[in-house]
Order: C-alpha cells, then sequence, then structure tokens
C-alpha cells in the first residue's frame, strides 16, 4: 500500500489522472476556459504543451510505482486504468469528490467495495458506463419518460477512422471471457460477440454483438431493468466480420494472455484524424418505447470528455442539483430528462423517438 494523499481544498484545481492521454486531454479542454487543473501522468513532459494550451499544471503520478503522490485538489477525475485502486482510495480518504471512467465491470464491482468499506464522505461517482456514463444518463432520460426501463438496449458503432487511445480498446482483453448479464430478469453468463443482430444507427445498418460494460450490471440495480444489453459495431462491417471470425475460432480463448495483448488491441487502436462517435439507447415499458441515437462529430473521446465533465459537474453540484452523497452511478442524476439539453451544450446531437424494433439475431 502506497502512502498517497488528497486533501480537499475546493479553490484547488481538479486533478485530472491520465490527465494528458487521449480523453484526459479533452477533458482538460473542456474545463480549460472556467476550471483550473492539475494533469497527471507516468512522463510529464508528454504534457507540457496540454498545460501551455490549457494552463494547467502538470505533475508526475506513476501508478505503476510505489512513489507517493499528495496534493490539495477540489475534486478528482480518473481517466486512467487504476489497478491498484490508488485514485480512488486516496480521493476518498481525502474526502475529494470522486469521478472515474476507466473500468471495466469487475473492477468497477470491487471499486463499490473498496469505496464502500471507506465510508466516503464526499460524492464517488463511477461513471464508467460506455462513453464516460453518456449511455447510462442517456437511459435514465428515456426512462423517467416513460415511468420504467424493463429493457435497456445499448448499441454501439465504432468509428475505425476515430483516435483512441490504449486504454480505450482495452475491451478487446475481455472478449475471451464470459460475463454475468440479466436477461427477461434471470442472471446467466454471456459470451462476448455473441447474439449478433442488425440495428439502424444514425440512419445505417450496424451489426452489432454483445461485449461486457459496466452499465449491464448497474441498470438493473439502479432503473430494475429486467433485460440490459450492451453490443458493439464497427463502421467497417468487414471488421465486423473479421471479429466474430475470430471470436468463432476461438482467438479469443487461445489469445487472451499477456503475450497476445499487442496484437488484441491492435485490432482497434488507432491514432487516426477523428471520425463520428454514435450510440443508439433503446428503452421499454409496459408496453411502449423510446428511442435516442447519440451523435458526437468529434468522436468517441469527445463525448466519453463530455460524461466525465457531466459527472464532475455532478459531483459538485454544479448542475442544478444538490452534489450526491456516498457512491452513485451516472443514471442515478436526480433529473435525467436534463440529459439531452446538458449534452447538446457540448456539441452532442440527440435524436429521439419512438422505439423501432431492433434487427433480430443471427442463427
Amino acid at each position: 500500500m502506497t502512502d498517497d494523499a488528497l486533501r480537499h481544498d475546493p479553490s484547488a484545481p481538479v486533478l485530472i489522472t491520465g490527465g494528458y492521454g487521449t480523453v484526459g486531454a479533452e477533458i482538460a479542454r473542456m474545463l480549460a476556459p472556467t476550471t483550473p487543473t492539475l494533469l497527471t501522468g507516468r512522463s510529464p513532459e508528454r504534457g507540457r504543451a496540454l498545460a501551455e494550451e490549457t494552463g494547467a499544471e502538470v505533475r508526475a503520478w506513476d501508478l505503476g510505482s510505489p512513489a507517493p503522490f499528495r496534493a490539495a485538489v477540489s475534486a478528482v477525475v480518473n481517466s486512467v486504468n487504476d489497478p491498484d485502486d490508488r485514485v480512488l482510495r486516496a480521493a476518498v480518504l481525502g474526502g475529494v469528490p470522486y469521478v472515474d471512467i476507466t473500468r471495466w465491470t469487475a473492477r468497477l464491482q470491487r471499486a463499490v467495495t473498496v469505496a464502500t468499506l471507506l465510508r466516503p464522505t464526499a460524492p464517488v461517482l463511477l461513471s464508467s458506463a460506455w462513453m464516460g456514463g453518456v449511455t447510462s444518463l442517456v437511459a435514465a432520460s428515456l426512462a423517467a419518460g416513460l415511468g420504467g426501463a424493463e429493457r435497456v438496449e445499448i448499441a454501439v458503432r465504432w468509428d475505425m477512422a476515430d483516435r483512441s487511445g490504449a486504454d480505450s480498446v482495452e475491451f478487446m482483453d475481455r472478449l475471451g471471457v464470459p460475463f454475468e448479464v440479466v436477461d427477461e430478469g434471470r442472471r446467466r453468463l454471456a459470451d462476448p460477440l455473441t447474439d449478433a443482430r442488425t440495428v439502424m444507427i444514425g440512419g445505417a445498418p450496424v451489426r452489432v454483438a454483445r461485449i461486457d460494460t459496466p452499465e449491464q450490471f448497474t441498470l438493473p440495480l439502479t432503473l430494475g431493468s429486467a433485460t440490459a444489453t450492451t453490443r458493439i459495431g464497427f463502421s467497417s462491417a468487414a471488421a465486423t466480420r473479421a471479429l466474430l471470425a475470430l471470436r468463432g475460432a476461438g482467438f479469443f480463448r487461445w489469445g487472451g494472455g499477456e503475450r497476445w495483448a499487442p496484437a488484441r488491441r491492435a485490432l482497434l487502436h488507432s491514432p487516426g484524424e477523428g471520425g463520428t462517435a454514435q450510440v443508439r439507447v433503446d428503452v421499454t415499458h409496459a408496453g411502449r418505447g423510446r428511442t435516442a441515437t447519440l451523435t458526437d462529430p468529434r468522436g468517441q473521446s469527445h463525448l466519453t470528455a463530455v460524461g466525465a465533465v457531466l459527472g464532475l459537474r455532478r459531483v459538485l453540484g454544479e448542475d442544478g442539483a444538490p452534489a450526491p452523497e456516498g457512491l452513485v452511478f451516472p443514471e442515478q442524476h436526480p433529473d435525467p430528462l436534463r440529459a439531452a439539453p446538458l449534452l447538446a451544450a457540448h456539441g452532442v446531437g440527440v435524436e429521439s423517438g419512438p422505439a423501432a424494433r431492433i434487427g433480430g439475431a443471427a442463427a
């Protein structure tokens, strides 16, 4: 256990761990006009240009090194993998409002346990649902309009031309690991990249298949959903076919160790110029349904950063509602119907209407 220490000071900057990574840099730029920031990572020299651009301070905090980190901060946005919960522990023990956007399901479940045992006195928002919790917030908004959410289905279109950091495609490491889901009120294990179907996203058909994401764990608990499903597809139909073929050949089982990690992540890791992020969210309840399609022309890293910034405003009580108490998830927003205007303020389009039928499952 390291001797990290964060002290809460409302006048201090917001700490962004991983602050000059792909998503962290987007967060820093969004906050720059009004909010001082402290950016940390393994190599501070990599963040100098961003610090000059945004007026941020840059310091080293290598989560893989035993060297302790100490700072006074007003809040924490964790945008980097925290495998030993160092950032989480330091924030909770220091009474610092905390937002996390980086955890896959098993690590989120562990974070729930760690935070609960530490008895947080400041808000802890675990916002690792797809795109920084944006999908869960929109699901809650649709549920509020319907009076509930018996079924939530999320379909993600991954743009192969978009920029993505290494952490963004770490879900590739989970494609050989069965995960727990809730279908029709029953818990079962699902295999990644199964239950494929075609969904219309932004007016175009996209072949999508199941992946392990945290909202499939949280939505049945928070919204009472009897079914919660997240699927992913790609702007390149060939890439989707290739991944489904690799799954069928067993690659993600026999190629699941560290030796094959670079090969797995290289399938999707892209330093490209950017693409458009699109996500479709369908909610049905009591025989009625609503659908929303989110479009961010600035890409998935920007949309994830939007989720992080909305989460920060939530834990600070700066979004028109009092800050939450204790540990919460993004779909527990006190006024989820505000999701569309909150997203629109950051350039994210939200097109909603009555739900249409989702494409049938593949044989």
